[in-house]
């Protein structure tokens, strides 16, 4: 029934999701689109009629009581081979306006998404999947009550696409979690486009019961299981020879001849911003000039898209001359055997630079960080 996020889900994994399960959520979330939709029969009415078909016929139920579900996400990280756990809970939290310092983002959203969440969230009046929210928790307080509630089998395992396994366990009745994360500043890591759609809701239904709280799974941004993936970017549609171009007068650049002398790089204490680029079967370290210890991620937008190969803020949000990819290895490839003209490759960003930019009231560029594994929407669901 469980699947990954909506905007994870490709045109073949939402075949392989339909043919699991009759009642798998794909068909609430990402609903097919058909030519002849209107405003009595389209994607919304449809996810609304699965949702309230399903609940009416037993293969959905309420809770008898409330509680808190302890969310444990078992990986291996890719690039590294590293097997860990990442440790979290699924609970209700008040929706805060950004204005009020409590809850804060750390990336723009796009108008699309959001539209598009907001409908589905009229039709059903439901949420699938958990907001991602990180929460500066070092003394690992909430951590130990998950760890003992973690002890008994859980109500519900799954393993997933990726090889990640999910565990779910649940807290009943009166627990000190709210109580600890009373004081806590929160932080979205995944989720932006959800949460503003849950705001918008909020405010064009004050007297909805329910419609001021949102579902989110909270992690421990000090967890050992945390980690963020870096996400390479891959350029087209440039004119030959752009590379290295102008890029010299703001970078050093050297030819390397292993991915390794990269790392090495990358894992240097206090070293210059480094940012790697494949072109063709060549690689390069391109040491930046400036400050240390700017951004990586900002420094490749500005210093080596913008200014450099005149790729700007439009053209990325457009995604002109660029796309995404994960895998040092997968990125490398493409550049490789033709499919890029330039891979750049980024060093993973940090959860303390993430924290550091949002708590201080700064947003960083799309596609910064990647935070892994995805949550698995349909794990729980709250109806309003």
């Amino acid at each position: 029934m469980v699947t990954q996020p909506y905007d994870k889900i490709s045109p073949a994994m939402r075949v392989r999701y339909l043919s699991l399960s009759p009642y798998n959520f794909v068909q609430v979330i990402l609903g097919e689109r058909r030519p002849e939709d209107n405003d009595a029969n389209n994607v919304y009415t449809r996810a609304a009629c699965h949702l309230n078909d399903w609940i009416a016929r037993g293969v959905l139920a309420r809770d008898a009581e409330p509680g808190v579900f302890p969310y444990f996400q078992e990986f291996t990280v890719p690039d590294t081979g590293e097997r860990l756990v990442r440790k979290g809970f699924i609970a209700l939290a008040a929706i805060e306006d950004y204005s009020a310092g409590v809850v804060y983002r750390h990336e723009q959203t796009l108008t699309g998404p959001k539209k598009d969440r907001l409908e589905l969230l009229r039709h059903t009046r439901a949420h699938f999947g958990q907001i991602f929210m990180l929460y500066p928790d070092r003394a690992g307080a909430v951590d130990a009550l998950l760890d003992e509630a973690a002890a008994a089998a859980p109500i519900a395992e799954v393993t997933d696409e990726y090889g990640a396994v999910h565990r779910v366990w649940k807290i009943a009745g009166a627990s000190r979690i709210p109580e600890l994360m009373a004081d806590k500043k929160l932080l979205i890591a995944d989720g932006h486009h959800r949460y503003e759609t849950a705001l918008a809701f909020r405010n064009e239904n004050p007297g909805l019961a329910g419609a001021d709280r949102v579902m989110m799974t909270f992690v421990n941004m000090y967890s050992p299981g945390l980690k963020i993936l870096a996400t390479h970017r891959l350029v087209n549609g440039i004119a030959p020879g752009a590379f290295p171009g102008k890029l010299g007068e703001d970078f050093e650049i050297r030819e390397i001849d292993s991915l390794d002398r990269l790392k090495q790089a990358w894992a240097a204490p206090e070293g210059r911003t480094t940012i790697g680029a494949a072109v063709g079967n060549r690689l390069y370290a391109m040491e930046y000039r400036g400050g240390a210890g700017e951004l990586d991620v900002r420094v490749l937008h500005e210093r080596l898209l913008a200014k450099g190969l005149g790729i700007g803020e439009e053209a990325v949000r457009d995604e002109k001359h660029l796309r995404y990819i994960r895998g040092l290895d997968a990125a490398v490839e493409e550049a490789r055997k033709g499919a890029a003209q330039i891979a750049f490759l980024l060093k993973p960003t940090s959860v303390e630079q993430v924290a550091g930019t949002s708590f201080a009231g700064g947003v960083m560029p799309q596609k910064s960080t990647d935070f892994y594994p995805k949550l698995l929407s349909g794990l729980a669901i709250y109806k309003l």
